[in-house]
């Protein structure tokens, strides 16, 4: 089959790009603009949805906001002084990404509605074919796969799903056709993204069921608005708005002490969560069931001074039972109570771990990344997995944080990638691929650092885990320590190939 480029904006073909991204989320984005800043514009961004954004133009959800503090949450070439509120809400997220790609002038490099179908690295040309859900292909020197990990729903399987006769959604698709008011409403998940909607919902159902299989730990949100006098300030005097950025950084990354040197420095974030909670609820019986069982950390630490107060009132129930049918009409917990409900939403995450395992991507040799990652998946600095030359993954294995925001990392990667673009350049290499011996000691390494930290020893199962136990999403360190690991490549852990 001939190769065709991808489309130009007027439908005419484009000429086979030097790099692919896929994604138009924060990553893809990211690399987009630091290869622009580069001087290379030989480039595509493949976007599967008809609009940039990611996370942010998926999670339309009410009261869908960050989670980390608004300063945090821009790039750091690129600070943003009009946040409202010290969590920004989504809209403002989504709004300064479409900035970000307009100002950076990205548009001419987008294609939207591009939905990649297969990866395969073409071992005598040097190059990866692209195959997309289109039928189209081209060829391309070098991918960049900025999907991100919280792009695809998990919803569980549970006997009787599919039988449900009303609504039915993921949080991450949020169906704003239904209207809520009135209705008896069963929410399944108790996660980051269930702990905002359901303060915003709770007001106008008839009867709120909210199934929680494991308690979160809530500390209080300091959501507060920052105001126009504020964000004046920050855009009439730029250093203000980086020395702001500053000491949110420093002040997220003492956070790390209990996550990446004893699990035991956690006391203190647990006295304040028990303290939040002994705040809000005064049943003891409510009380006693929103009290997690494990370490403080071992799962994520959620952010709301709304939703206890939500499950305090008349129409709010939290049932601790297991879900084991859905009917036409209701859910039936493991008592064999039937709990009628109208409408059913899915707070249940995202299938992190196999969000980039899923695609077909065949590298060198026929090697099928699902066989490379048949013991799990891993990669040498989140970003490179040996066998898959000039593949490069933002928001890889083991970049994920439990305490400060992940645009950070990103920039790290996007800053090894670049390194990783210019000793080809240097070198004359048509491309690069990890040595495995350098793989393995990096992921040796990291793994001997989980297995003692709180995600491992904290008494809790999380997304954080694969199915043998092992943590194959969380950075273990302080986010300097990710920073200064990737600020240059080092060229003897890689095989150049000609």
């Amino acid at each position: 089959m001939a190769a065709t480029g991808p489309a130009n904006a007027d439908g005419t073909a484009a000429k086979s790009p030097g790099i692919t991204i896929i994604g138009a989320g924060f990553a893809g984005l990211c690399m987009a603009i630091k290869l622009k800043q580069a001087g290379y514009h030989d480039f595509v961004v493949l976007e599967k949805d008809s609009e940039l954004g990611g996370t942010w133009r998926d999670n339309t959800y009410p009261g869908c906001a960050c989670d980390v503090p608004s300063p945090m949450y821009s790039f750091s070439f690129d600070l943003n002084p009009e946040w409202t509120r010290l969590f920004a809400p989504q809209g403002e997220i989504w709004d300064y990404l479409r900035a970000c790609a307009e100002k950076y002038g990205l548009a001419p490099h987008l294609r939207l509605g591009t939905k990649v179908a297969a990866l395969e690295y073409q071992d005598r040309e040097r190059r990866w074919l692209v195959s997309t859900e289109d039928g189209g292909t081209f060829t391309t020197n070098a991918v960049v796969a900025g999907m991100g990990g919280l792009h695809v729903p998990s919803v569980p399987e549970i006997p009787g799903r599919a039988s449900f006769a009303g609504p039915a959604f993921h949080s991450a698709r949020w169906d704003h056709s239904v209207d809520l008011t009135g209705k008896r409403v069963a929410v399944v998940g108790t996660g980051a993204s269930s702990v905002q909607f359901i303060p915003q919902i709770a007001p106008v159902v008839e009867k709120l069921s909210v199934f929680q299989r494991t308690a979160p730990w809530i500390q209080p949100k300091p959501d507060i608005p920052l105001t126009e006098r504020t964000r004046r300030t920050l855009r009439r005097f730029p250093p203000a708005d980086r020395a702001l950025r500053d000491g949110v950084y420093w002040l997220l990354e003492t956070r790390a002490l209990g996550f990446a040197v004893d699990p035991r420095l956690m006391k203190v974030h647990e006295a304040v969560a028990r303290r939040h909670l002994a705040s809000q609820v005064p049943d003891p019986e409510l009380r006693a069931r929103l009290t997690p069982g494990y370490t403080i950390g071992c799962k994520r630490i959620l952010l709301a001074s709304d939703y206890y107060p939500a499950l305090c009132r008349d129409n709010v129930e939290l049932v601790t039972d297991r879900i084991t049918e859905i009917r036409d009409h209701s859910v039936v917990d493991a008592t064999g109570r039937e709990h009628p409900v109208d409408v059913i939403i899915y707070g249940t995450g995202f299938k992190v771990a196999e969000s980039l395992a899923q695609h077909p991507i065949i590298g060198r040799d026929g090697l099928k990344l699902q066989d490379a990652w048949r013991d799990g998946i891993r990669a040498y600095l989140g970003t490179l997995t040996a066998g898959f030359p000039n593949l490069f993954m933002l928001l890889g294995p083991n970049t994920g944080l439990g305490h400060t925001s992940v645009v950070f990392m990103i920039e790290a990667q996007v800053r090894l990638v670049m390194s990783c673009l210019r000793l080809l350049s240097a070198t004359r290499a048509r491309a690069l691929d990890v040595r495995p011996s350098a793989e393995r000691a990096y992921n040796e390494r990291l793994q001997r650092r989980l297995r003692r930290l709180v995600w491992s020893e904290g008494g809790c199962t999380s997304w954080y885990l694969d199915g043998k136990g092992i943590n194959r999403a969380i950075w273990p360190g302080f986010t300097f320590e990710f920073w200064a690991r990737t600020r240059a490549v080092k060229p003897g852990d890689f095989e150049l190939i000609g």
